[in-house]
């Protein structure tokens, strides 16, 4: 089995962790009320958090094995497994719009994977790290001070927001473990404490902050939203940094963006998709099953706290009233 092979391989098993996890994530956040520090005393939520480290780990692994543009669009198969694993860990069905976004996303994801260069990058040097965490520490503040801005009037932005913040840690902190794992035989270990350390910032801000958008978002938008930024974020790095890039010039290019347009696409009609079931389902849960209930109506005397069964007759309002009866 070559290098390549098994990073797509690695890749894959760590969608699936990622997404189960997921999945348990948005459960939690749907089924319990806000609380600081209420899911430290959750085993669900600490099995989602050895799922994401499981994922973590295989992920570096694939990363170790090959290129960023590469291993990060596989992180696609994320959204791609959540709607089947949904279906089977939930019990949610999967829609046919579901089903169409999957199909558009993997042929995406794969006309990227034959365009996607394999050529050996090189590790970010001192200088080029201190940029990229500098940018990345202005981009996220800039994403929580919209959130803050937002608070909870503008969900929709506040969701994206905490989920394009997941995204960029995400892809920043596998930037740097690329980083770590290609310098690792050529550097001493004291010289990679301070990107280790780094790495394990971004992953836990980025585990924060996506559990913070599965509060009110569902499950599809603020995943894919993440799926999306994550692998963007680093692919952009290693083009621009790492000297990696596209097979057949700009013909390659140009196959790359129409795929890149075509996945996001399928994301788009997956969060749409989850947002139409999710806004079904309350209006559902709003509207009586058997019409409206009686009216109550209460009048003096003793008639007092009789109950009239007059819905869509008499308004309550134009009632007889009904005189008393004198001893």
């Amino acid at each position: 089995m070559n290098a390549l092979l098994a990073a797509v391989l690695l890749s894959l098993v760590s969608a699936v962790c990622y997404a189960t996890a997921a999945i348990v994530q948005e459960r939690l956040a749907a089924t319990t009320a806000p609380s600081r520090y209420g899911l430290l005393r959750s085993a669900p939520w600490w099995g989602a958090v050895a799922l994401n480290s499981l994922g973590a780990l295989l992920h570096v692994g694939a990363l170790g094995l090959g290129p960023l543009t590469v291993v990060q669009p596989l992180g696609v198969l994320t959204l791609v497994l959540a709607a089947p694993l949904a279906a089977v860990l939930v019990k949610r069905p999967v829609s046919r719009a579901a089903w169409q976004g999957i199909t558009l996303v993997s042929a995406g994801l794969a006309g990227l994977l034959v365009l996607t260069g394999s050529a050996t990058s090189r590790a970010l040097n001192g200088a080029e790290q201190l940029t990229l965490a500098g940018a990345v520490a202005c981009v996220l503040a800039l994403l929580l001070l919209t959130v803050t801005t937002a608070g909870r009037r503008v969900r929709l932005l506040r969701t994206v927001s905490l989920a394009t913040a997941a995204g960029v840690a995400y892809g920043a902190s596998s930037v740097f473990v690329k980083t770590v794992a290609d310098s690792w035989q050529v550097t001493a270990l004291v010289m990679t404490v301070p990107a280790v350390l780094l790495i394990a910032v971004l992953a836990a801000g980025g585990l924060a902050a996506s559990q913070a958008s599965y509060r009110g978002g569902g499950l599809a938008t603020p995943l894919a939203t993440t799926t999306v930024v994550n692998p963007a974020f680093a692919a952009a790095v290693g083009i621009v940094l790492l000297g990696e890039g596209f097979r057949y010039g700009p013909l390659g290019i140009a196959g790359a963006l129409v795929a890149a347009v075509v996945t996001v696409w399928g994301l788009v009609v997956l969060a749409a998709d989850s947002t139409g079931q999710r806004i079904g389902i309350t209006a559902a849960r709003q509207v009586p099953a058997e019409g409206p209930g009686p009216v109550v109506i209460r009048a003096p005397g003793r008639l007092s706290g009789a109950v009239h069964e007059a819905a869509g007759r008499v308004p309550a309002a134009l009632h007889p009233r009904v005189p008393t009866s004198k001893h």
